[in-house]
């Protein structure tokens, strides 16, 4: 049986290991430098930052995916997918298309034109599943990144 939860501030460890669990299916869990205390002050504070799903099958964890809104000017509001994981042995069941609906059942009960997110380009099972649902690809659009050194240096420029 599937249920599909709002995680709560107990649920700061457990997101946790399903993050890195997620880094490391990404092969990039070196990368992957979160702790619980930023995760409990981001998520679960005064302003949260993000918002995120468990899944569980039969009482055991099986997924979650993390989410959090954003502003187009062009057309609105939307949320934005950041994680979206099912752990290997409860893949197959319709986990993920449940916690893609869940998300975009929040999308529309808070008025949202649109979810977005990103999917890496050897996650061919994913690139299939989401196709089948109509996605829209924008391979024009190349995601950027600016992070450690390089973002203090251009903060510094600020006046």
């Amino acid at each position: 049986m599937l249920l599909i939860r709002p995680a709560t501030v107990n649920d700061v460890a457990l997101l946790r290991t399903l993050i890195r669990e997620l880094a490391e299916f990404e092969r990039q869990l070196e990368l992957c430098v979160i702790e619980e205390a930023t995760l409990l002050r981001d998520g679960f504070g005064a302003k949260p930052k993000f918002r995120a799903l468990i899944a569980e099958w039969s009482g055991q964890t099986a997924g979650y995916a993390l989410f959090f809104g954003y502003y187009s000017t062009w057309v609105g509001p939307g949320l934005y997918l950041e994680d979206i994981f099912v752990r290997p042995e409860f893949r197959g069941k319709g986990i993920g298309m449940a916690l893609l609906a869940a998300v975009a059942r929040i999308a529309l009960q808070e008025n949202c034109c649109a979810m977005r997110w990103e999917v890496l380009d050897w996650n061919e099972r994913a690139i299939e599943l989401y196709k089948s649902l109509g996605v829209e690809f924008r391979d024009e659009w190349r995601p950027v990144l600016l992070t450690d050194d390089a973002l203090r240096r251009l903060a510094e420029r600020a006046l």
